[in-house]
């Protein structure tokens, strides 16, 4: 009897059992089917809204895989390289166009690595902290030599110059994306070779016709002395053009000597460039108003240096209105980031500075579509609407009954682009912009200024400026 109660406790259980598994077989399969959309939620009764929500996720979940996965696609598809590291500089990952680039490996490393490791560039490792530290989109040129990490045999090869625009991203990742401006860099080069190669063939028959003007324009009748100094002046325009072209060629070739670095008064150099241009501002009854101390030592190329001082006063005093006044300020303020520098054990200690100078003229400015590219040569803005010089005329044109200037004022777009290569090749920088107050054009350059311990550098705020030169 014992054994007749089991056998059907056991029998009813194995029964229930089964119908438990195949009612839960049955839920999955229809589960599955709502899932495949071959069943309406609704035929699942009290289960539908859950099912409805799992559903919809499921959706979103893979529309976005869908999305990550194409721009995971186009990312490594793109031709700019792109490399992101994490908030301790560690790479993460890069594209094959960064790979190709920067001859990154082509296996991700067992261990963390960091970016400086794996390509040893200091400028993108400062473009990413810069954009860690400020949290915005921030942008780098520079240049790099690479040499093929052989200690027996180092092998070196071409020469990278990289743009790179860097991208906050979050927990302190960075994003840089890479341009490589090797090809923009050798059109450059090829057409300022070119350029240098015709003023070279320019600049002896220049010379010969000028020489002929100069003694013709004595000779001649009365009636034809003023073809011959118009004549005499476009030539003398054409050879200024030239001798700007060869000595932008010399400032761009890397195989030119470099500069002749002496010790330099540039209060007196202003006062020698504003010598020069005295003619023309008397003419026009424009004053000169300096700014700043009595003088202010550097080490610097004197004959550069003296040029750019032309060619700014030289601009400033073209689109100055007569009437009116050109400002030149000089000052200097200390560069924390300078003086932190090691200092080899047998050299003497330094303070170094950063010089400014301000040159600051009183007409109409520029225009704000035009300051990106004053310093691109041969940069013209639309005559129509950008600021015309205030009657300052050239040397030699007929009509003239004042004496002739000593400079030949330059329109050929030059001018201020020779200023940008002298300013840099001493490591410092140049910008342009309009005075907020006065409205005329405003143009800065820095300058490091290095002098040993123990000779004063001149102080603006303990020094009197000079007083106005009224011309």
């Amino acid at each position: 009897m014992i054994g007749l109660d089991f056998g059907s406790g056991l029998a009813l259980g194995l029964g229930l059992l089964l119908a438990y598994h195949l009612d839960q077989r049955r839920r999955s399969q229809l589960l599955l089917r709502v899932l495949r959309q071959e069943v309406p939620p609704r035929r699942l009764g009290l289960t539908s809204p859950f099912l409805g929500t799992l559903l919809h996720t499921q959706e979103a979940q893979q529309i976005l895989t869908t999305a990550l996965g194409d721009l995971n696609y186009l990312l490594q598809q793109m031709p700019l390289a792109y490399v992101q590291v994490d908030g301790d500089n560690l790479f993460q990952g890069c594209n094959q166009a960064a790979r190709i680039l920067l001859n990154l490996p082509e296996q991700p490393s067992p261990r963390p690595r960091l970016l400086l490791e794996l390509f040893r560039s200091y400028d993108l490792d400062q473009l990413i902290e810069e954009t860690r530290q400020s949290q915005a989109p921030c942008q780098r040129e520079w240049s790099i030599n690479v040499v093929a990490m052989d200690p027996v045999n180092p092998i070196p090869q071409p020469s990278l110059h990289l743009r790179g625009y860097g991208f906050p991203l979050n927990d302190g990742k960075v994003g840089v994306f890479l341009d490589d401006r090797q090809e923009v860099v050798q059109l450059t080069q090829q057409r300022n070779r070119w350029v240098s190669d015709v003023a070279h063939e320019l600049r002896t028959p220049l010379t010969s016709i000028r020489l002929v003007a100069e003694t013709l324009v004595s000779r001649v009748d009365v009636q034809w002395k003023s073809w011959m100094e118009r004549l005499l002046g476009e030539t003398i325009h054409l050879s200024d053009l030239v001798q700007n072209l060869l000595d932008l060629s010399r400032l761009d070739r890397r195989s030119a000597p470099g500069l002749v670095l002496t010790t330099v008064d540039l209060v007196e150099l202003i006062d020698m460039a504003w010598d020069t241009l005295e003619p023309l501002s008397r003419r026009h009854h424009i004053q000169f108003h300096y700014d700043g101390p009595e003088q202010m030592l550097l080490e610097a190329d004197r004959s550069h240096l003296y040029r750019v001082l032309l060619n700014l006063l030289d601009n400033a005093l073209k689109y100055s209105p007569p009437q009116s006044a050109i400002t030149v300020k000089l000052s200097t303020s200390l560069n924390p980031t300078e003086t932190s520098r090691t200092l080899p054990q047998d050299s003497q200690p330094t303070d170094v500075t950063t010089l400014c100078l301000e040159v600051i003229d009183r007409g109409t400015g520029f225009l704000a579509e035009d300051l990106p590219h004053v310093f691109e040569r041969f940069y013209r803005s639309d005559p129509s609407r950008s600021r015309q010089p205030y009657g300052v005329s050239s040397p030699g044109l007929p009509g003239e009954t004042a004496d002739p200037p000593l400079i030949h004022s330059n329109s050929c777009g030059l001018g201020l682009a020779i200023v940008q290569q002298i300013i840099q090749a001493h490591q410092g920088s140049v910008t342009a912009q309009n005075h907020p107050s006065l409205g005329g054009a405003w143009l800065k350059i820095h300058l490091p200024v290095s002098t040993p311990q123990g000779t004063a550098t001149p102080n603006p705020s303990q020094t009197l400026p000079k007083p106005p030169f009224s011309a």
